[in-house]
């Protein structure tokens, strides 16, 4: 063991930290209102418009239909362009954040439409807003639901990271390549491999544990 590996290790695994929790963050920014926006345009719902439904769905399909590398490599003058650079983390993060973005309004339309539509309709009797559906009626009512597939998000934002160490957004697998495969640092990519799995089960184990309190406050409440 090199004496060397851990202040790698904890380098890499902060700037993977850093590109998870960014693109995370920018990934709801975008992806919620997206995700939100397809299911009350959709048929027979509060705000029905079948002509930006399909717009929308275009838009979501066609994004999630690029392989992540090749995005990578289409965006990196928008990279350039947004943070002046395009290596390291940060530049990496919107990437990142545009591959992430359509994969989670599509979960969020998913976990949306799982709320039982005599709840909207019984808002909608009350005099309820779109915008009071959504806050009051569509996320609560979907949250634990919300929960997991955020979760999901976050575990395949992280894969994407590995990804995008290959072309210079540095990271764990940043630091798998370099010095795990084109230096025979078995030790690296052993220690990187290990840290991602870790890393991995702590974000399922807590979204699972989170989404399980909601659900039980929600029984208790209802």
């Amino acid at each position: 063991m090199h004496e060397d590996l851990l202040p790698m290790l904890l380098t890499g695994f902060g700037e993977t930290l850093y590109m998870v929790v960014l693109s995370t963050v920018a990934a709801i920014v975008l992806g919620l209102p997206l995700g939100v926006l397809v299911v009350i345009t959709s048929a027979g719902h509060v705000l029905e418009s079948p002509r930006l439904n399909r717009v929308l769905g275009a838009v979501i399909n066609v994004t999630r239909s690029f392989p992540f590398i090749i995005m990578i490599v289409l965006l990196l003058p928008l990279s350039r362009f947004l943070v002046g650079t395009t290596l390291g983390a940060t530049a990496a993060s919107v990437p990142l954040s545009i591959a992430a973005a359509p994969f989670l309004a599509r979960i969020i339309e998913n976990s949306l439409k799982e709320v039982d539509r005599g709840k909207v309709e019984a808002a909608l009797a009350m005099g309820a807003t779109p915008l009071q559906i959504v806050s009051k009626v569509l996320i609560p009512e979907a949250l634990a639901s919300l929960v997991l597939g955020l979760t999901l998000a976050v575990i395949t934002i992280t894969g994407f990271t590995a990804t995008a160490g290959a072309i210079g957004a540095g990271g764990l697998g940043s630091l798998a390549i370099r010095y795990g495969y084109m230096r025979y640092r078995e030790d690296v990519m052993f220690a990187t491999v290990l840290i991602l799995v870790i890393f991995v089960q702590g974000v399922q184990w807590s979204g699972d544990r989170l989404a399980r309190w909601i659900n039980r406050n929600q029984h208790r409440l209802g």
